[in-house]
């Protein structure tokens, strides 16, 4: 007999009050749900910190991208005797930071020093299993290798050349390792 009575008394109030108790449900609705949807799949923490990894890693990549497209074209180098554009300690790391390239001319010319290195590289037609190009912040130096691994070819054996990055091959829209220095 009371839910007759209360549903009577629903019945009576004006319109615009019942739309408006139906507008409260359906928000008060909709806030339960993601409350409920945000603790089943909670991973909202981690993925503004992902996000916000991310943003930093794009401010970053512009900034390095705004200062490769100010260099010159042709060799940097980082060190004086030559007629091609020197880069100051602060621009010598950036560049080194912004490189992710190594060309087959500077393997080439490091696997020269490493006769092991380059029979592995040419047994395994010529593939590097990965390249890197690293700032060594102890040595305020610039670091770049590759590895060559033989498991393709039957060789059980994986070297990594590496050695200092003495110049780069500023392209306007890149910049490249152009001479590794490994011995």
């Amino acid at each position: 007999m009371s839910n007759e009575n209360y549903l009577t008394k629903l019945k009576g109030l004006p319109e615009p009050i019942k739309q408006f108790g139906g507008l409260i449900s359906i928000i008060a609705f909709i806030f339960l749900t993601f409350f409920i949807l945000n603790n089943i799949f909670g991973e909202g923490d981690e993925l503004v910190a992902k996000m916000k990894a991310e943003e930093e890693r794009i401010i970053q990549e512009r900034k390095l991208n705004k200062l490769i497209s100010s260099l010159p074209s042709g060799v940097l180098v980082s060190f004086d005797g030559t007629e091609n554009f020197k880069l100051t300690e602060e621009l010598y790391e950036a560049v080194c930071n912004a490189t992710k390239l190594i060309p087959q001319r500077a393997i080439m010319g490091a696997n020269f020093l490493n006769y092991r290195a380059h029979e592995i590289y040419t047994i395994n037609g010529n593939k590097i299993t990965e390249t890197f190009v690293k700032w060594d912040k102890e040595k305020n130096k610039c670091f770049a290798g590759f590895v060559v691994s033989g498991k393709n070819v039957g060789v059980d054996e994986t070297i990594t050349v590496s050695g200092e990055a003495l110049s780069f091959l500023s392209t306007g829209i890149d910049t490249r390792v152009y001479f590794i220095k490994n011995f």
